[in-house]
Protein backbone atom coordinates (compact mmCIF):
# COMPACT_ATOMS: atom_id res chain seq x y z
CA UNK A 1 0.00 0.00 0.00
CA UNK A 2 2.95 2.60 1.13
CA UNK A 3 6.63 2.66 0.27
CA UNK A 4 9.17 4.34 1.47
CA UNK A 5 12.04 4.73 -0.32
CA UNK A 6 15.75 6.34 0.52
CA UNK A 7 13.68 8.99 2.35
CA UNK A 8 15.25 12.40 3.42
CA UNK A 9 14.10 15.64 4.84
CA UNK A 10 16.76 17.94 5.65
CA UNK A 11 16.09 21.17 7.40
CA UNK A 12 18.11 24.33 6.48
CA UNK A 13 21.54 22.28 7.09
CA UNK A 14 20.16 19.94 9.13
CA UNK A 15 19.26 16.41 7.98
CA UNK A 16 16.56 15.24 10.05
CA UNK A 17 15.65 11.73 7.61
CA UNK A 18 18.68 10.43 6.48
CA UNK A 19 17.54 7.35 3.78
CA UNK A 20 15.27 5.23 5.81
CA UNK A 21 13.33 2.87 3.59
CA UNK A 22 10.06 1.19 5.25
CA UNK A 23 6.56 -0.48 3.70
CA UNK A 24 2.99 -0.60 5.10
CA UNK A 25 0.90 -3.49 3.61
CA UNK A 26 -3.27 -3.10 3.34
CA UNK A 27 -4.50 -3.57 6.65
CA UNK A 28 -1.63 -3.75 8.62
CA UNK A 29 -0.59 -1.76 11.73
CA UNK A 30 3.55 -0.56 11.42
CA UNK A 31 4.51 1.20 14.04
CA UNK A 32 7.63 3.64 14.08
CA UNK A 33 9.58 3.84 17.54
CA UNK A 34 12.68 6.15 19.18
CA UNK A 35 13.43 9.30 21.03
CA UNK A 36 13.06 12.45 20.31
CA UNK A 37 14.33 13.64 17.67
CA UNK A 38 14.48 10.31 15.64
CA UNK A 39 13.01 11.69 12.72
CA UNK A 40 9.49 9.97 12.95
CA UNK A 41 7.05 12.99 13.45
CA UNK A 42 9.06 14.44 10.40
CA UNK A 43 8.77 10.94 8.06
CA UNK A 44 4.74 11.09 8.78
CA UNK A 45 4.59 15.02 7.48
CA UNK A 46 6.83 14.01 4.81
CA UNK A 47 4.42 11.59 3.71
CA UNK A 48 1.49 13.81 4.10
CA UNK A 49 3.30 16.73 1.95
CA UNK A 50 3.37 19.19 5.18
CA UNK A 51 7.30 18.75 4.24
CA UNK A 52 9.29 18.27 1.28
CA UNK A 53 11.70 15.76 0.91
CA UNK A 54 15.33 16.47 -0.39
CA UNK A 55 15.32 13.01 -1.93
CA UNK A 56 13.78 9.65 -2.28
CA UNK A 57 10.33 8.89 -2.97
CA UNK A 58 6.85 8.01 -1.49
CA UNK A 59 4.34 5.74 -3.06
CA UNK A 60 0.84 4.69 -1.97
CA UNK A 61 -0.72 2.58 -4.23
CA UNK A 62 1.85 2.77 -7.04
CA UNK A 63 1.83 6.72 -7.48
CA UNK A 64 4.29 8.87 -6.47
CA UNK A 65 3.30 11.70 -3.27
CA UNK A 66 6.23 13.74 -3.95
CA UNK A 67 4.92 17.14 -4.67
CA UNK A 68 1.56 16.84 -3.93
CA UNK A 69 -0.52 19.40 -1.55
CA UNK A 70 -1.84 18.31 1.41
CA UNK A 71 -5.51 18.70 0.31
CA UNK A 72 -4.53 15.98 -2.43
CA UNK A 73 -2.66 13.60 -0.46
CA UNK A 74 -6.19 13.13 1.42
CA UNK A 75 -8.48 12.82 -1.45
CA UNK A 76 -6.09 9.84 -1.87
CA UNK A 77 -7.14 8.00 1.35
CA UNK A 78 -4.44 9.28 3.92
CA UNK A 79 -5.47 11.00 6.83
CA UNK A 80 -2.92 12.37 9.72
CA UNK A 81 -3.41 12.95 13.35
CA UNK A 82 -0.64 15.36 14.12
CA UNK A 83 1.08 15.37 17.71
CA UNK A 84 -0.56 17.35 19.78
CA UNK A 85 -4.11 16.57 18.21
CA UNK A 86 -4.34 19.90 16.98
CA UNK A 87 -7.71 21.03 17.17
CA UNK A 88 -10.15 23.56 16.61
CA UNK A 89 -10.45 24.57 20.27
CA UNK A 90 -12.93 27.16 20.31
CA UNK A 91 -15.43 25.56 17.84
CA UNK A 92 -17.51 22.62 18.62
CA UNK A 93 -16.90 18.88 18.61
CA UNK A 94 -19.47 18.37 15.80
CA UNK A 95 -17.77 21.43 13.97
CA UNK A 96 -14.22 19.68 14.32
CA UNK A 97 -16.05 16.66 13.47
CA UNK A 98 -17.35 18.02 10.03
CA UNK A 99 -14.17 20.07 9.51
CA UNK A 100 -12.66 16.00 8.74
CA UNK A 101 -15.01 15.87 6.01
CA UNK A 102 -14.44 19.34 4.08
CA UNK A 103 -13.44 17.11 0.96
CA UNK A 104 -16.15 14.94 0.86
CA UNK A 105 -18.72 15.47 -2.13
CA UNK A 106 -22.10 14.47 -1.21
CA UNK A 107 -23.14 15.70 2.04
CA UNK A 108 -25.17 12.14 2.76
CA UNK A 109 -22.10 10.42 2.56
CA UNK A 110 -20.52 12.26 5.44
CA UNK A 111 -23.60 11.96 7.40
CA UNK A 112 -23.20 8.45 7.64
CA UNK A 113 -19.48 8.47 8.22
CA UNK A 114 -20.73 10.64 11.48
CA UNK A 115 -23.42 7.77 12.22
CA UNK A 116 -20.51 5.55 12.12
CA UNK A 117 -17.99 7.75 13.79
CA UNK A 118 -20.70 7.94 16.88
CA UNK A 119 -21.13 4.01 17.32
CA UNK A 120 -17.00 3.84 17.78
CA UNK A 121 -16.75 7.42 19.61
CA UNK A 122 -20.35 7.39 21.37
CA UNK A 123 -19.01 10.19 24.04
CA UNK A 124 -18.71 12.28 20.97
CA UNK A 125 -22.23 12.47 20.16
CA UNK A 126 -23.19 13.57 23.90
CA UNK A 127 -20.04 16.08 23.64
CA UNK A 128 -21.28 17.53 19.52
CA UNK A 129 -22.05 21.04 21.03
CA UNK A 130 -19.30 21.23 23.75
CA UNK A 131 -16.65 23.40 22.68
CA UNK A 132 -13.63 20.81 21.84
CA UNK A 133 -10.81 23.09 23.96
CA UNK A 134 -13.01 22.43 27.24
CA UNK A 135 -12.96 18.39 26.58
CA UNK A 136 -10.40 16.47 28.71
CA UNK A 137 -7.15 15.13 27.27
CA UNK A 138 -8.41 11.82 26.11
CA UNK A 139 -11.24 12.97 24.67
CA UNK A 140 -9.44 15.48 22.88
CA UNK A 141 -7.43 12.34 21.41
CA UNK A 142 -11.00 11.04 20.39
CA UNK A 143 -11.81 13.93 18.47
CA UNK A 144 -8.58 14.55 17.09
CA UNK A 145 -8.84 10.54 15.63
CA UNK A 146 -12.35 10.83 14.64
CA UNK A 147 -12.04 14.11 13.17
CA UNK A 148 -9.48 12.10 10.70
CA UNK A 149 -11.62 9.12 10.03
CA UNK A 150 -14.09 11.61 8.44
CA UNK A 151 -12.38 11.60 5.45
CA UNK A 152 -12.65 8.00 5.33
CA UNK A 153 -9.04 6.97 4.66
CA UNK A 154 -7.70 3.92 3.75
CA UNK A 155 -4.34 4.82 5.93
CA UNK A 156 -4.43 6.98 9.31
CA UNK A 157 -1.07 8.34 10.17
CA UNK A 158 -1.22 8.33 14.29
CA UNK A 159 1.76 11.10 16.22
CA UNK A 160 1.90 10.07 19.49
CA UNK A 161 -1.88 9.31 20.39
CA UNK A 162 -1.12 8.52 23.87
CA UNK A 163 1.25 11.74 24.49
CA UNK A 164 -0.15 12.94 28.06
CA UNK A 165 -3.08 10.50 28.54
CA UNK A 166 -3.46 8.55 31.80
CA UNK A 167 -2.65 4.56 31.66
CA UNK A 168 -6.18 4.05 31.78
CA UNK A 169 -7.14 6.58 28.51
CA UNK A 170 -4.04 5.28 26.71
CA UNK A 171 -5.21 1.47 27.17
CA UNK A 172 -8.79 2.80 25.82
CA UNK A 173 -6.82 4.75 22.69
CA UNK A 174 -5.26 1.32 22.23
CA UNK A 175 -8.44 -0.58 21.69
CA UNK A 176 -9.66 2.12 19.43
CA UNK A 177 -6.68 1.82 17.25
CA UNK A 178 -7.68 -1.83 17.02
CA UNK A 179 -11.48 -1.19 16.21
CA UNK A 180 -10.29 1.47 13.25
CA UNK A 181 -7.94 -1.66 12.16
CA UNK A 182 -10.60 -3.52 12.02
CA UNK A 183 -12.89 -1.24 9.67
CA UNK A 184 -10.25 -2.09 7.17
CA UNK A 185 -7.95 0.95 7.74
CA UNK A 186 -4.36 0.48 7.78
CA UNK A 187 -2.45 2.73 10.10
CA UNK A 188 1.30 3.97 10.96
CA UNK A 189 1.58 4.41 14.39
CA UNK A 190 4.26 6.81 15.66
CA UNK A 191 4.81 6.52 19.99
CA UNK A 192 7.34 6.82 22.21
CA UNK A 193 5.51 4.33 24.48
CA UNK A 194 7.29 1.77 23.01
CA UNK A 195 5.22 -1.01 24.76
CA UNK A 196 1.79 0.41 23.20
CA UNK A 197 3.49 0.60 20.22
CA UNK A 198 5.09 -3.06 19.60
CA UNK A 199 2.22 -4.58 21.57
CA UNK A 200 -0.49 -3.11 18.95
CA UNK A 201 1.84 -3.34 15.60
CA UNK A 202 2.12 -6.36 13.17
CA UNK A 203 5.52 -4.54 12.07
CA UNK A 204 7.83 -2.30 13.49
CA UNK A 205 10.87 -0.09 12.71
CA UNK A 206 13.15 1.51 15.23
CA UNK A 207 14.63 4.96 14.30
CA UNK A 208 17.50 6.91 15.80
CA UNK A 209 18.59 10.39 15.36
CA UNK A 210 16.81 10.05 11.48
CA UNK A 211 18.34 6.47 10.07
CA UNK A 212 16.40 3.45 10.27
CA UNK A 213 18.41 1.10 12.93
CA UNK A 214 16.45 -2.01 13.68
CA UNK A 215 13.24 -3.67 12.30
CA UNK A 216 11.03 -6.83 12.16
CA UNK A 217 8.15 -8.56 13.60
CA UNK A 218 6.89 -6.35 16.56
CA UNK A 219 6.86 -9.44 18.37
CA UNK A 220 10.67 -9.92 17.74
CA UNK A 221 11.23 -6.60 18.98
CA UNK A 222 9.58 -7.04 22.25
CA UNK A 223 11.62 -10.07 22.96
CA UNK A 224 14.63 -8.17 21.74
CA UNK A 225 17.15 -7.27 24.23
CA UNK A 226 18.52 -3.65 22.99
CA UNK A 227 15.26 -2.57 22.54
CA UNK A 228 13.96 -4.14 26.11
CA UNK A 229 16.94 -1.66 27.60
CA UNK A 230 16.45 1.13 25.10
CA UNK A 231 13.05 1.90 25.24
CA UNK A 232 11.22 -0.31 27.20
CA UNK A 233 13.35 0.26 30.83
CA UNK A 234 13.62 -3.74 31.43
Amino acid sequence: MLEVKDLRVRYGTVEAVKGISFQVAAGAIVSLIGANGAGKTTSLRAITGLVKPSSGDLRFENRSLVGLAPHDIVRLGIAHVPEGRRLFPKMTVLENLKMGAYLRARQASASSTLEMIYQHFPILRQRGRQIAGSLSGGEQQMLAIARALMSRPKLLLLDEPSMGLSPIMTAEIGKIIRQINALDVSIILVEQNAMLALTLARYSYVLETGSLVLHGPAADLLRDEGVRKAYLGI
